[in-house]
């Protein structure tokens, strides 16, 4: 363990990441999008493996946005088919570490055999006891909100009975507790539409790290920030 391991005092339950920067990485060596996309997933086992390694227990990974269908058709249809062929490639070294695979978001507008891959992968890990990684992938916060909302009207609960915990109950994210850190590589300093319920007092870390280029350095250096600061949740 390296000596800046050895100072993080307090490391979070729950890192959210915003995986940006494919495309500046692949225009950087005059490479396709396509080359920075593929880039980008093939360096999502390794910092799963980082981030468990370092005790993190859950990690969410935005990888596909309900606004990214607004790309071009090619460049979706590329997003769509590095995923189905990721997880093809990586899911049983994955579950043979013991990961445990969810997914947040939408199923019903991907392709039948991305929805397929991704059903199996929860299938098969489900049992799994090591860190929880949850995929965002055709996932916008505003749409689950509107979305639980909508279920909880359609389940006719009384305005008197909605509470934080119930309303939490009707999100994607109802099995896994609210991220502690949310990290955003390539220099962006926004949340785009990511975990914004959940995100309520998380704290925030953002680095001007290109998503394929984020290593295990990058991690510490997220994590010892994060160790470094006070939490309040409002109190003195």
């Amino acid at each position: 363990m390296s000596s800046k391991e050895e100072s993080i005092k307090n490391v979070p339950n729950h890192v959210a990441l915003i995986m940006d920067g494919n495309g500046r990485w692949a225009k950087s060596k005059a490479k396709s999008r396509y080359f920075g996309h593929q880039a980008g997933t093939n360096n999502i086992r390794n910092i799963i493996e980082i981030y468990a390694s370092l005790g993190v227990k859950y990690l969410t990974l935005f990888a596909f946005s309900t606004e990214n269908w607004n790309r071009p058709n090619k460049e979706v249809s590329w997003l769509l088919d590095i995923m189905t062929k990721t997880i093809s490639k990586e899911l049983n070294e994955l579950n043979a570490s013991g990961v445990k695979i969810q997914h947040i978001g939408r199923l019903d507008r991907l392709t039948p055999k991305l929805k397929k891959a991704i059903e199996h992968s929860i299938e098969l890990t489900k049992n799994n006891s090591g860190i929880i990684v949850s995929v965002a992938f055709d996932y916008g916060s505003r749409y689950e909100i509107l979305n639980a909302v909508k279920m909880i009207v359609k389940d006719n609960i009384s305005p008197d009975s909605i509470s934080e915990e119930l309303f939490n109950n009707y999100l994607y994210t109802k099995d896994i507790p609210y991220p502690d850190l949310i990290i955003r590589t390539a220099g962006e300093i926004r949340i785009s539409n990511f975990l914004l319920w959940q995100s309520a007092y998380a704290e925030f870390y953002y680095t001007d790290v290109l998503w394929p280029d984020f290593s295990k350095d990058d991690v510490v250096k997220s994590i010892k920030s994060y160790s470094d600061r006070v939490r309040r949740f409002g109190k003195l």
